[in-house]
């Protein structure tokens, strides 16, 4: 008889770097190291369920340089930030195919904080696994950290990863 797969959440995110559409360095840091570290050679013995909590501008424009002046521009708009989560999913979920580790990913709008643990009150994983970008204590203040809360307030288990020194831009709120 075969057990069911240990489920590990990952959550990622898009680069806060302009221009830069691809991976947080801090997401694909925790989804390289749960490869490496959890999941080894047992790709049969996991399941990674891999979340995106898509963050959008409380103002709803993510490209303030642009004029919206129809009803087309913004559904454009939408179109293109769900086309960004996907392009970020099919990255994560291609590198899962190539080990041959099973996965499920999906996309929830909204706080990451709150996001995150509604989807593992939701879904349940055995634990979740989050990148952290090592802000500092006066950045901590302004910008808050998704990592602390999840530990805080997350109903299982959670695992941060830090990115190394050499990993992170010079300004740590990027990523």
């Amino acid at each position: 008889m075969e057990s069911e797969p240990t489920r590990v959440m990952v959550a990622v995110n898009e680069s806060s770097i302009k221009g830069y559409p691809h991976a947080s360095i801090s997401s694909k840091k925790a989804f390289e190291w749960t490869l490496k570290k959890i999941v080894k050679s047992n790709t049969s013995g996991f399941k990674l369920l891999l979340l995106h909590a898509q963050v959008q501008d409380e103002d709803g424009f993510d490209d303030m340089d642009s004029i919206y002046a129809s009803p087309d521009d913004f559904r454009n708009m939408r179109e293109r930030n769900k086309a960004n989560g996907l392009h970020l999913l099919e990255f994560f979920v291609n590198k899962c195919h190539e080990i041959g580790v099973r996965c499920e990913a999906w996309i929830r709008k909204g706080d990451p904080t709150e996001v995150i643990c509604h989807e593992v009150r939701r879904v349940r994983p055995d634990f979740l696994v989050v990148g952290s970008r090592g802000l500092g204590p006066f950045q901590k203040v302004f910008v808050g950290t998704v990592s602390e809360f999840c530990v805080k307030h997350a109903e299982c288990p959670v695992i941060i990863i830090k990115r190394s020194a050499e990993e992170s831009p010079q300004d740590p709120a990027d990523d």
